[in-house]
């Protein structure tokens, strides 16, 4: 497989694909988005790689600093900037936050975003595997892949419409596309991952 990773070292996504770039998911402000786990542009931890490479497919720590007035919501997204396979970044996971609901004020802990348990005032939606988060497991071989944590502050809720079922359905990259809930902050934090 490293053979495989070695030959597509230099395929990666246009950076115009990140969802970073899209004009819809553009604000005002800006979250100050921190981790105790990861410094900015540092390595994850083995524990929040994927399973299939030996890592407990744990979510990490992330803190946030206080969205502006009038978030109904915040909108977690993380996505594999580098995925040599497709044209676009790889969703490992997207999550609707309530912060009113979260155990603890402006942070996610460790494992607030696993599949089956998620903690309150999270709701999974779906990412490119299925939903709930999916740690990294880059190609062997392939060079340090960028997993951007990003966060974006609603103005209004996404859940509160009559297609909520829909919308729970939805694929990601369709979802982040026809986003038009007004965006009035925005942040990002970017783990690195290796094999």
């Amino acid at each position: 497989m490293a053979v495989l990773g070695t030959l597509l070292r230099n395929r990666r996504p246009d950076e115009q694909t990140h969802a970073w770039q899209q004009p819809n998911l553009a604000g005002p402000e800006t979250l100050t988005v921190t981790s105790r786990d990861f410094t900015d542009h540092g390595p994850l931890d083995p524990r929040f790689t994927g399973t299939r490479v030996g890592g407990r497919n744990l979510s990490p720590h992330l803190g946030w600093s206080t969205p502006p007035a009038g978030t109904a919501e915040l909108l977690l997204l993380i996505e594999d900037i580098d995925v040599p396979l497709g044209s676009t970044p790889a969703v490992h996971c997207l999550a609707l936050v309530h912060e009113a609901h979260l155990p603890s004020p402006q942070e996610l802990l460790p494992g607030a975003l696993n599949k089956n348990t998620p903690a309150p005032g999270v709701t999974l939606l779906r990412s490119v595997v299925s939903r709930g988060y999916y740690g990294p497991e880059p190609l062997k071989g392939h060079g340090p892949h960028r997993y951007v944590f990003a966060l974006y502050a609603l103005a209004t809720p996404l859940l509160t419409t009559p297609d909520r079922e829909t919308l729970l359905k939805t694929r990601p990259r369709r979802l982040l596309e026809n986003l038009t809930t007004p965006i009035l902050a925005r942040g990002r934090i970017t783990g690195t991952s290796e094999r």
